[in-house]
């Protein structure tokens, strides 16, 4: 096996890279609103990331904490990635499955952390809005019009690739 082909493996194939974008990009609005607002480590309500924050400093400890989170979340992507194949006939309602429980955990949660700097509502309203909010993008792009919202390259097998 060479390191190209190795790499390649540690990528999401198809509509998951976009996935891992969307869901990543929800964990990176929460970390620089957090960086941008949060002046001292007592103001974070999330007491591992208020210890992590005490420990190593503000940045630095936002930074882990959110290194730590997303390795595990990339990692599970990336599987589902180059998995999916083998659930055949409910690769569909597998796909869906895993849009929602993400959407709700990562999406939802993150947005809520974000939002819970800007605006003063009850957790359970953040976190619906962050799934919505989400889903909102993530049905239309992945199950309603996939061809049609993600660019046509992701959904044509790679002809160099050996699957």
């Amino acid at each position: 096996m060479d390191s190209a082909s190795a790499l390649g493996f540690l990528v999401p194939r198809g509509t998951w890279l976009w996935r891992t974008v969307l869901l990543l990009g929800f964990v990176f609005l929460d970390f620089l609103v957090t960086a941008l607002l949060c002046e001292t480590p007592y103001a974070e309500a999330n007491l591992f990331v208020r210890s992590l924050m005490q420990t190593y400093g503000i940045l630095t400890g936002l930074v882990v904490f959110d290194i730590a989170m997303s390795v595990p979340i990339y990692a599970i992507l990336v599987f589902d990635s180059h998995f999916i194949k083998y659930t055949g006939q409910y690769s569909t309602k597998t796909e869906l499955f895993v849009d929602l429980v993400l959407g709700w955990i990562i999406a939802g949660t993150h947005f809520n952390g974000a939002m819970s700097w800007l605006w003063n509502a009850p957790y359970l309203i953040r976190q619906v809005l962050g799934f919505a909010v989400y889903f909102t993008i993530a049905l239309p792009a992945f199950h309603v019009h996939p061809k049609i919202v993600l660019p046509r390259m992701i959904h044509e097998p790679n002809p160099q690739r050996n699957v």
